[in-house]
């Protein structure tokens, strides 16, 4: 982590943010994080079952090696993930990144950290992003990295904002 984002902390007292390969382990984790209610809430995203959530990771984001996708760890421990994946709307394909991390890491500077790590390695771009329109932490990361608003789209009855990063960092 960069000295400018923890200020006030020591050095040796923040944490040891990195990103890693998925590991079949750190599912059991996502899925529980996919699940917290205040997470659910600032997202808008519908947590699946288990049985779904297993299948989804296992077939349309590990088995496709067009998506990118890394574990974010605090101290070696997982606290959420990062990934990147093709979109195709009829003859429109577009690269998307999309990010989910535990509760007890929110509002730390981990997010910061593990994004600018994880766009060093995903050069594609335009990179879009589409946060719940009420995130308005997940749209400020976004923006701290150099995403900018475009529009809103919709998913179902919710408006979110679509945010674009057009240059790599």
């Amino acid at each position: 982590m960069s000295d400018d984002m923890r200020p006030g902390m020591p050095p040796d007292m923040r944490p040891d943010v990195r990103l890693r390969d998925v590991q079949e382990t750190d599912l059991a984790v996502f899925f529980e994080q996919e699940h917290d209610t205040e997470a659910v809430r600032r997202s808008r995203f519908t947590p699946r079952p288990r049985d779904a959530f297993m299948t989804h990771w296992a077939t349309r984001i590990l088995a496709d090696d067009t998506v990118f996708v890394q574990t974010v760890t605090v101290d070696d421990a997982p606290a959420g993930h990062i990934v990147a994946w093709w979109d195709e709307h009829g003859e429109e394909r577009h690269r998307f990144i999309g990010y989910w991390l535990g509760r007890p890491y929110w509002g730390r500077g981990i997010g910061t950290e593990a994004l600018a790590l994880f766009l060093r390695h995903e050069r594609n771009r335009p990179l879009l992003a589409d946060p719940f329109i009420e995130n308005t932490a997940s749209i400020r990361l976004l923006e701290r990295h150099g995403f900018r608003p475009v529009g809103t789209v919709r998913h179902g009855a919710d408006e979110h904002t679509l945010l674009v990063l057009t240059a790599p960092g």
